[in-house]
């Protein structure tokens, strides 16, 4: 590798939900209407990657009638998220599958059509196991996604489904995890572990989600890059790299929780270079009507301190900027000769 290879910033968001309520105001409104004011700074990233929580499919019919939620987008509102500039979606959650396997397979396609990257979700086990390999800048930056939930939703052979892991570290368990990261390891100079995990409106992982998270870095993954939870969570550093326990929710139509605050939530921007993750950034949003906003006021000061506050409890320690927190992690010294 070369050692005038500039920094890359890579961008994480939660859950991206275009269905519902999202999905009838961009035909109102248009495409670039939920990115809000924060269009610029998704512009400005090498790397933009989110959860989508939602089908892109043409089919209407619910696959589980009983399931309290079903979430679906016309398949155009793929040019939601490449006007957003959306490089990868992780499709390893408990909506993927809400329209069925036709719903699931042709969201597939529709973001094959975009040229918008995905894994965790696909037409086999072979391709929803299948890590995505992007670029940025010099870099190459692989992603594999997971979900814990719903298991009767895994893929099989010859089945589309999800790519499911049960939170276990047992031995019949994570060996899978640990062999799909011990392949990925050698592709990447920054290897992402994404997993929707846990239940909703939870403020902090339980103790074993916090085991499972540090095994998964110590086999080898920079950044582990949790969402489901509606909420976020605290950030913890582990020998230079990150666990992000819950990023939260990033566009939606959902109701808010007027003590736990789902509304709030952050954009969190990892920046790594030659010698690794350089530092963490996070900047706070906000989302209403449809839409996802710099947080101003009041909800800024609440989503900032309430990060902090958790984040504390794992030893980390964020500081306050201009654009929100931030965690140095700082370059790694260049190798004597």
């Amino acid at each position: 590798m070369r050692l005038e290879r500039t920094a890359a910033r890579l961008a994480l968001a939660g859950d991206v939900m275009l269905g519902r309520g999202v999905n009838e105001i961009v035909a109102r409104r248009g495409n670039a209407y939920p990115w809000g004011d924060l269009l610029p700074r998704l512009w400005g990233m090498d790397l933009f990657a989110i959860n989508l929580e939602c089908a892109l499919t043409s089919v209407t019919q619910p696959w589980q009638p009983e399931k309290a939620f079903h979430f679906r987008a016309d398949p155009e509102r793929a040019r939601v998220l490449r006007l957003g500039r959306v490089d990868f979606a992780a499709l390893a959650n408990n909506h993927i599958g809400d329209f069925g396997p036709a719903g699931l397979v042709e969201t597939v396609e529709t973001l094959d059509q975009a040229g918008i990257a995905h894994a965790g979700a696909g037409a086999t086990l072979e391709a929803a196991r299948r890590p995505a390999v992007l670029r940025a800048r010099d870099y190459r930056v692989v992603i594999l996604a997971w979900a814990d939930h719903p298991s009767e939703w895994a893929a099989e052979a010859d089945r589309p489904g999800i790519n499911y892991t049960p939170v276990s570290l047992s031995p019949d368990d994570f060996p899978v995890v640990d062999a799909a990261i011990r392949q990925a390891r050698p592709l990447a100079d920054l290897l992402v572990f994404s997993i929707h995990w846990g239940p909703n409106l939870r403020e902090r992982p339980l103790p074993e989600f916090q085991a499972f998270a540090r095994k998964v870095v110590d086999a080898g993954v920079d950044v582990f890059w949790g969402h489901s939870a509606h909420l976020v969570q605290g950030v913890e550093a582990r020998d230079r790299r990150l666990i992000l326990y819950d990023t939260g929710d990033f566009l939606d139509d959902y109701a808010v929780d007027p003590s736990k605050r789902n509304d709030l939530s952050a954009l969190f921007v990892v920046q790594f270079g030659l010698f690794g993750i350089e530092r963490l950034d996070l900047v706070p949003v906000r989302i209403a009507e449809g839409r996802v906003n710099h947080a101003t006021g009041r909800d800024r000061e609440w989503v900032l301190e309430r990060i902090r506050e958790l984040s504390r409890e794992f030893d980390t320690v964020l500081n306050r900027t201009e654009d929100g927190l931030s965690l140095w992690l700082g370059p790694a010294p260049v190798p004597s000769r």
